[in-house]
């Protein structure tokens, strides 16, 4: 079985000419077309915490939240959400507490594709190093601790620069980093931030930017993507 995620830092839908449009953003998630997709920032920081992408909206796509939310308004924790084909079975979703000195989490959810159970992590993790390490020891001892031991994929903005070095090394040779490249900004790319990470479960058949003339422009950062291909 091979599926395609997608992770998207969508910085609340503002563009790079500063307007809130998410329409934009369906748009090049739709150019992706992928089958589970972890959104960074589809969440307003402060107040009721409102989502940036109406429900509604995404009620006529075809994909479907894993509900997370702990507000009423929102539709991820911290900023974090999971989209999913509507086609895939949902089975549960939480929302995960990082250790951090601001408000950061994780977006947790399982799902069955084909019969078989998987479990997908979103995350945005801190601009200190120290706080990232500290927050990916905390999402693997999780993955560890869960009684199933089910294919996880991991994906989010790391923040972090470096392909392998920093806090990627918290991740032990049991998974796999793909950086599918440099993802900010948008617009001429310098920074290789957002990554997706494979439990041993999975193999990355490919990766890529996700870089239009749209994705461009809609975000601070462009989209990656990766094709994986679960083990028999």
């Amino acid at each position: 079985m091979q599926l395609t995620f997608a992770s998207y830092n969508i910085h609340k839908a503002v563009g790079l000419d500063r307007k809130r449009d998410h329409d934009r953003i369906l748009t090049v998630l739709h150019e992706i077309d992928a089958d589970v997709i972890a959104l960074q920032e589809a969440d307003r920081r402060i107040g009721v915490r409102e989502t940036c992408i109406p429900r509604a909206e995404i009620d006529d796509t075809h994909w479907r939240l894993v509900e997370v939310a702990r507000r009423p308004r929102s539709i991820g924790w911290h900023g974090n959400a999971l989209l999913v084909r509507r086609g895939f079975e949902v089975h549960e979703g939480e929302a995960l507490d990082l250790p951090t000195l601001e408000p950061r989490g994780a977006a947790c959810g399982e799902i069955s594709v084909e019969g078989q159970r998987i479990r997908i992590i979103g995350t945005h993790l801190d601009l200190s190093g120290l706080r990232r390490r500290d927050q990916i020891r905390s999402l693997v001892d999780f993955v560890e601790d869960c009684s199933r031991n089910l294919p996880t994929v991991i994906m989010g903005d790391f923040n972090q620069w470096g392909r392998a070095t920093g806090a990627m090394r918290e991740f032990s040779d049991r998974w796999t980093v793909v950086t599918p490249g440099k993802s900010y900004p948008s617009r001429q790319p310098v920074a290789t931030l957002d990554r997706i990470v494979a439990s041993r479960h999975w193999s990355c058949v490919e990766a890529e930017v996700h870089h239009t003339g749209l994705s461009a422009v809609a975000s601070d950062h462009l989209p990656v993507v990766a094709k994986l291909a679960l083990h028999k």
